[in-house]
């Protein structure tokens, strides 16, 4: 019977890719579910073979910490260079977008809490 190995709701594309390589390298049979046109569906790796269910948690758990310790190395590589991504690069970056998405937040505010701050000062 399949059995679902990983969650893939939320992973970034490149990581996916790189679960798939490493579990093609280790000969496991696996097969992917998308997420659907609208997303509603819970996309994952499964295994057929439930009796590998064990081996293959621990191959994807071993995965996860040399990616993980991977990507520290390289955020701190980024970090020392200067180059990390922050806030304020993002916000350089993308002005309007930021601009725009504070206004939302703000209109937001006012709707929520406008009524209530009336009612309070009559």
């Amino acid at each position: 019977m399949p059995v679902r190995v990983f969650n893939l709701r939320g992973v970034p594309d490149d990581e996916a890719e790189e679960l798939r390589e490493f579990l093609e390298e280790r000969s496991v049979d696996f097969y992917e579910t998308p997420a659907g046109r609208w997303g509603m569906s819970s996309p994952g790796l499964w295994i057929r073979d439930d009796a590998r269910h064990d081996e293959v948690r621990q191959l994807i758990a071993g995965f996860q910490e040399q990616r993980t310790a991977r990507m520290r190395e390289e955020y701190a590589a980024l970090k020392a260079e200067g180059r990390a991504p922050s806030f304020l690069a993002g916000v350089a970056r993308h002005p309007i977008r930021f601009v725009a998405a504070l206004l939302a937040v703000a209109f937001i505010v006012y709707v929520s809490v406008g009524p209530f701050l009336r009612m309070i000062a009559r």
